[in-house]
């Protein structure tokens, strides 16, 4: 099976179409949550080909956001998502941020 499959397969799961997460309390996150839907499927793969593509080295949200580009508050809950659907996870080492903070390293599951 080639690569390309492998992926189409993966992000057609239905575990990929379940409703974008929100904030219980808050009544604008759940809108931006309702109006991210259909895109988030397409986010996650964009997002899952770019830290596969880094291999090993892999990437921090930062450096994700600013390569796709994709705003953080869309960035970060599509890593979460992948996340908890097991496909990446973090190398266990930092990079430092633009602001000179240590962030987490995530590289895909299969590496």
């Amino acid at each position: 099976m080639n690569e390309s499959f492998e992926q189409a397969d993966i992000f057609s799961q239905n575990n990929l179409d379940e409703t974008a997460p929100f904030q219980q309390h808050s009544f604008t996150s759940k809108q931006a949550a309702d109006q991210i839907q259909e895109s988030a499927k397409t986010l996650r793969a964009k997002l899952f080909r770019f830290i596969k593509s880094r291999g090993e080295y892999g990437c921090t949200d930062e450096e994700a956001q600013t390569s796709l580009p994709m705003l953080p508050s869309t960035q970060r809950p599509r890593r979460v998502e992948l996340s908890n659907l097991g496909l990446i996870q973090k190398n266990g080492q930092t990079r430092k941020t633009k602001s000179n903070r240590n962030a987490a390293v995530w590289i895909a599951s299969d590496l």
